[in-house]
């Protein structure tokens, strides 16, 4: 016998069935009906979709409606006939009539949509907390200046911690995957490529030992001939301090445009809730950073011109250098005076050197220009380390004055400081931000209200008795 059975070859139709499956079915999918309703799918969040399925793991024996029989009168003669002939009474009651056959598609039903409840509620959760915490990390209603001033040193507290990581302890998890916000690494980047633009060898025009002799020429005076001009080799050390001094410059500048890009990132990211307060901020760390470039400038000044006023080291480094060079001296004056050697040379450190041009120069003048080349090669290297490190340390300390004392009271200074109190301002939310409260705080109340609905279905489920 079919799912379907007849007991006449009458026309036939299933409101019976239509019926009792809507009376038992129906709570169920009115709940889905209601998420509907809800608009939780705006959310985000797929609802099942009704579908009433055939039963095809079993058989269930009814008697279909016959002419204009009522549903009553239909369910009567079903329940007469499976009780009194003499074959269909000794079929299992429980695979008769339409109320069970009903029932098997009610649980088939339930089952499906019970298959999609758990990742409704997942979503639906997540959709909440994830709402939720959004709405609780935009900024208070603020109704008073003293909300305004608690609020704004809590944006200044936050920035400032934020740059101490960044700039100061090289901690930059907040921006895994932003190379340009690591700003530790970018600053050894940025000194190792000054370091390597300054000349490690002492810069040197025309041939060896020419610009020596001529600045010599130059500063002779009435005196004993024996001497070493401390003049000349000031002055040579002047001319080749200034042709690098352009460096140092670049390189803080350098410095302060990218401090002043991440600066302004944190504190823009600080402020994105009040316009009228990023605008101060920006205008604040302008005024700084510049503030900044002028100290720096005028420390890099200060450093140039100590090195051409005075020659003096106490790295031993020097001495061993300059002792290595004039190891070369005796080779060197030997090639000067014997014609018969070859005019090329070796000389330590500085290499291959042609002294056929100084042949023809007064010897003790030769002599003195070398002495003087090997004492400024050897002290090249103690004033590029120097301009090297001064600058790091420099760089370092001012960063930290900056992040840890000038911004506060800068910021502060700009915002409550100036003819007009910007603190007023933040009284007054923008159109977006307040756009973006009233979204979150519906949909939040959606999620709640179709929360209370998918326990409603939970529980309409759990009721339905499972097929057999």
């Amino acid at each position: 016998m079919g799912p379907h059975s007849t007991s006449s070859p009458q026309p036939t139709t299933i409101n019976a069935l239509t019926t009792s499956f809507n009376e038992q079915i129906r709570p169920l999918l009115d709940a889905v009906d209601r998420l509907r309703q809800l608009k939780v799918m705006q959310e985000g969040i797929e609802l099942p979709t009704i579908v009433v399925v055939g039963d095809q793991s079993s058989y269930v024996c009814v008697r279909n409606r016959i002419g204009s029989e009522s549903y009553e009168e239909a369910r009567a003669s079903e329940s007469k006939l499976f009780n009194s002939h003499h074959l269909l009474s000794r079929i299992d009651k429980s695979i008769v009539g339409i109320p069970v056959l009903a029932q098997r598609l009610m649980s088939i039903q339930a089952q499906s949509i019970a298959k999609c409840i758990p990742n409704i509620v997942r979503k639906i959760n997540e959709k909440l907390s994830s709402h939720l915490s959004e709405l609780d990390g935009m900024p208070q209603n603020l109704v008073s200046v003293a909300d305004a001033m608690r609020a704004f040193m809590q944006i200044i507290s936050r920035a400032k911690e934020a740059l101490k990581k960044l700039l100061i302890r090289g901690e930059f998890e907040d921006y895994p995957n932003e190379n340009q916000m690591h700003c530790t690494a970018r600053l050894v980047e940025m000194l190792n490529e000054y370091a390597k633009d300054l000349p490690a060898d002492i810069p040197s025009k025309g041939g060896f030992l020419m610009e020596e002799i001529a600045i010599l020429e130059e500063t002779r005076g009435i005196g004993l001939p024996n001497f070493l001009s401390r003049t000349a080799f000031l002055t040579l050390l002047q001319v080749k301090v200034k042709e690098v001094s352009s460096l140092p410059h670049d390189f803080v500048m350098k410095v302060w445009s990218y401090m002043e890009d991440v600066i302004l990132r944190v504190l823009d990211e600080a402020t994105e809730n009040y316009p009228p307060l990023q605008a101060c901020t920006r205008r604040a760390v302008h005024n700084l950073v510049e503030k900044m470039r002028r100290k720096s400038r005028q420390v890099v000044k200060e450093i140039i011109e100590m090195e051409m006023i005075t020659d003096y080291t106490c790295n031993p480094d020097y001495m061993k250098t300059w002792v290595e060079l004039m190891d070369s001296h005796d080779a060197f004056m030997e090639a000067l005076q014997n014609l018969s050697k070859p005019s090329k040379i070796h000389i330590k450190i500085i290499g291959d050197v042609d002294v056929w041009p100084l042949r023809k120069k007064h010897e003790g003048l030769v002599e003195q220009a070398f002495d003087i080349r090997m004492r400024l090669v050897s002290y090249w290297k103690c004033v590029i380390l120097r301009l090297v490190d001064v600058l790091a340390l420099h760089v370092r300390y001012a960063v930290k004055n900056l992040v840890d004392d000038e911004l506060e009271s800068e910021v502060l200074n700009e915002v409550v400081g100036g003819p007009k109190n910007e603190l007023q301002k933040m009284l007054e939310e923008s159109p977006s931000t307040a756009g973006k409260r009233a979204r979150l705080r519906k949909s939040v109340q959606l999620l709640k209200e179709s929360k209370e609905v998918v326990g409603k279905i939970i529980d309409k489920i759990n009721v339905i008795a499972p097929l057999e």
